[in-house]
């Protein structure tokens, strides 16, 4: 199985499907059934695509192959594996405890936080800096894809917030929460910066050939994300800051949070209108960019559902439960999708070896 890092889109997609069934500001009969049963999935996947990983990197490495890629296309899709970590972290300390127990749950989510903060910091340093100095970088070779490698330390910052909560009282709690400020603030920025180049793009080039339209929807991943991680850390924030400061910081959540998910809900609009008008024209057809579409979508849900319980707005929870229908079914087809593709690709290889 050759395994090329924008696979791990599929287990961010499913992870975040099953948190943001967890957080959604219902109390749906069995829905919290269906998170623990899709977070076991999100595992697995994973759990696969880093072992099948791991061997081909281990076979590159004998063969004196490079393990990394070296395509402007490829290239970005390495902020994707630390964020499947995570997006799996943060679905062990919702919904794993109810099958690992509340200890077992916790450690492994912190275990799991620190390897995909690493990584993820490593390709928000690593990857931006290489395609900015890359010799056949032009303006018509930026896509949505480009913000991949800087959202990371923003779902770091979103897991690492859930943490706090279970961090001992004290310095440990202080330095984490704080730590997770930090974070957000650099992504936030960088992700800022990434966006206007590739609007820049979109206004002189438009959105590309077919296969890369589904990528409009990673602009979503940030400011939906962003709006989480805002809401997590403000409640976070009393058990570890100043009584004046945590109430300041619940503020902020919100003077920031709905604005953004204004704009996240005016761009899903654009980008909705994009893809139909694409797959209605030229077509649309399968790739692995079509996982774009579920997390950041996900992260819409989660910021909604947030943004709903610290408000008690029965709007936000409708506009909630809307978009985690439209997440479902978006992963329903992605996910059937990638199914009749794996198994068409196996038939084929099957077909060749017999006629060999």
């Amino acid at each position: 199985m050759r395994v090329a890092p924008n696979w791990f889109t599929a287990a961010m997609g499913t992870g975040i499907l099953a948190n943001a069934a967890m957080l959604l500001p219902l109390d749906a009969p069995g829905l919290r059934a269906f998170a623990l049963a899709t977070w076991l999935v999100a595992v697995l996947l994973l759990a696969r695509l880093a072992g099948a990983a791991l061997e081909q990197w281990r076979r590159d490495r004998r063969a004196g192959r490079p393990a990394a890629p070296r395509e402007l296309a490829s290239a970005p899709f390495w902020g994707a594996p630390p964020m499947a970590i995570m997006t799996i972290a943060t679905g062990t300390l919702l919904i794993g405890r109810d099958v690992l127990g509340e200890q077992l749950a916790l450690s492994l989510a912190l275990t799991l936080w620190g390897v995909g903060t690493l990584g993820g910091l490593a390709a928000a340093i690593a990857v931006p800096r290489w395609l900015l100095s890359h010799p056949q970088r032009r303006l018509d070779t930026v896509f949505a894809t480009w913000l991949l490698p800087v959202v990371p330390p923003l779902v770091s910052a979103t897991t690492g917030a859930a943490l706090a909560a279970h961090a001992p009282a004290g310095t440990a709690r202080l330095v984490l929460l704080l730590t997770c400020c930090v974070l957000f603030g650099v992504s936030v920025l960088a992700s800022t910066a990434m966006a206007v180049l590739i609007l820049r793009r979109l206004a002189a080039h438009g959105p590309g050939p077919a296969r890369m339209v589904p990528t409009l929807f990673i602009a979503l991943g940030p400011l939906g994300q962003s709006v989480t991680a805002a809401c997590l850390l403000a409640a976070a924030a009393p058990g570890a800051l100043p009584a004046s400061l945590a109430r300041s910081g619940a503020t902020l959540a919100l003077v920031f949070g709905l604005p953004v998910f204004a704009l996240a809900m005016a761009w899903l609009a654009l980008a909705a209108t994009a893809t139909l008008r694409t797959a209605a024209g030229p077509g649309l057809p399968f790739a692995a960019t079509w996982w774009s579409f579920i997390f950041p979508i996900g992260t819409c849900v989660t910021g909604c559902s947030e943004l709903a319980s610290r408000t008690g707005a029965a709007p936000l929870t409708w506009i909630a439960a809307a978009l985690f229908a439209l997440l479902l079914g978006a992963w329903l087809t992605v996910a059937s999708a990638t199914a009749r593709h794996a198994v068409g690709r196996h038939i084929s290889r099957r077909a060749a070896v017999a006629a060999a």
